[in-house]
């Protein structure tokens, strides 16, 4: 037994936990400062929260989720209560006639290129209103040749660049628009841009515009990073299908893997018997005892969606007054998780990413450098010391080491992380010598 002797207490302080940390009392001071500033814009967010925390409640009690649907299967997975219920409880959150929800998805580009290749014949054209995809999305649909890409199977594509100012080009929309056109597919998130992301209310107009030229042709939404910020979602304004990782936003951290695809009953028809056979579709694919994850990080993804969303305002508010560049500026609304800072440099996404590696709760020994990443046309730097490999709800960080330098921050299973975080980027930009205050 051992006793504190009263001249030995331990300094309990926030500002002691934080040196002993790393974080100097000037970057302390420098950060609470904007932190104080913030407290309006916060409540907005937690208000949002609790909507949408709301909304998932109500999706899973009109569901019936009960114990039994945590338990899973195995083998061919026939007749799994569990997975049956958790596809009907996102077809309710979405607002859609179905949805695919399975471990059996990989990851974002896999749930992405499934609902592409399912739903896309030879003769079809794909179009993008927005200006080129996500870098992994070019070797699916053929912008980069590869193995297995839409290209190879005879589907043409099209892209319109978005307009200086970030506007939809609509007249050469219009233009691209033809009797071939069978897909639109439309990112709301930026990528490895530096655009704005899309709104909810902008993507619903740009469907609409859309469908009034061309009413059959199918809009799907690339949904990551977005879900859970707004109160609605794209299918709420006339997108057939939007398609996203559980590794993201829906899975609040606990997801182990999977993806989703929720939308029109016809297309999700479609992209089940592209995951698993012709004649097979949903009926198959074992839940695998991991159920219970996907449920409780669907019940909690709205909180850990709003912890990450104060994150990013949080960065945006520190680097932009600093002389950075950052997208969305530290006023703009929000409309998904991530946040770009511009550094001009290859130093300073570097530096910036070892910050974020070194503030992880896994792995914040190791030092990332940037590497030749299958998949993408540039070296890129990841830094996410994470309890799921990969995943980008929680802290994390990357970006491609070419112009204009810019480094694209996400996630944070709480803002409290999220919070030292950015607080340990700053540290690490200013001991590199990047930026001072």
């Amino acid at each position: 037994m051992s006793s504190t002797n009263s001249n030995n207490k331990i300094n309990t302080s926030t500002e002691n936990m934080y040196a002993q940390l790393g974080i100097s009392d000037e970057v302390y001071d420098y950060c609470k400062k904007i932190l104080d500033d913030l407290a309006p814009r916060f409540e907005m967010i937690d208000k949002n929260a609790e909507y949408n925390q709301l909304k998932v409640l109500k999706a899973m009690q009109d569901c019936k989720v009960s114990e039994a649907c945590l338990l899973g299967t195995t083998g061919y997975g026939y007749n799994d209560l569990g997975r049956d219920t958790l596809e009907a409880v996102y077809a309710s959150i979405f607002h859609t006639e179905d949805a695919l929800v399975r471990p059996q998805i990989t990851c974002g580009t896999h749930a992405l290129a499934l609902a592409l290749m399912s739903n896309l014949r030879p003769g079809d054209e794909l179009l993008s209103p927005v200006g080129k995809p996500y870098d992994t999305l070019e070797e699916v649909i053929g912008i980069r040749p590869s193995k297995g890409s839409l290209a190879e199977y005879g589907v043409t594509y099209k892209q319109v660049d978005l307009l200086e100012d970030g506007s939809f080009d609509y007249e050469n929309i219009k233009k691209a628009i033809n009797d071939k056109t069978k897909l639109v597919t439309i990112q709301r998130s930026k990528g490895y841009q530096t655009r704005p992301t899309l709104s909810v209310e902008r993507i619903g107009e740009l469907i609409a515009f859309i469908k009034d030229i061309k009413p059959d042709v199918i809009c799907m939404v690339d949904n990551c990073y977005g879900e859970f910020v707004e109160r609605i979602e794209p299918t709420d304004v006339g997108a057939d299908m939007v398609v996203g990782s559980l590794i993201k936003n829906p899975g609040g951290g606990l997801a182990p893997i999977g993806g989703y695809i929720a939308g029109k009953k016809e297309c999700v028809e479609n992209a089940a018997f592209r995951l698993t056979s012709p004649g097979l579709g949903k009926e198959v694919g074992a839940s695998l005892g991991i159920l219970s994850d996907f449920y409780h990080g669907l019940f909690l993804a709205p909180t850990v969606t709003a912890g990450a969303l104060k994150g990013a305002v949080f960065a945006a508010n520190i680097y932009e007054k600093l002389g950075f560049k950052v997208v969305p500026d530290s006023n703009e609304s929000r409309h998904d998780i991530i946040q770009a800072v511009e550094f001009g440099t290859p130093e300073g996404v570097i530096a910036f990413c070892k910050g974020i590696q070194a503030a992880a709760p896994v792995d914040s020994f190791v030092t990332p450098e940037p590497w030749d990443m299958p998949g993408y046309d540039a070296q890129v730097i990841m830094a996410a010391g994470a309890f799921v490999s990969g995943s980008s709800i929680e802290l994390s960080a990357d970006g491609p080491i070419k112009p204009p330098y810019a480094v694209y921050f996400q996630g944070g299973l709480t803002f409290e992380h999220a919070r030292f975080g950015i607080m340990k980027t700053l540290q690490s930009v200013i001991d590199a010598g990047v930026a001072k205050l």
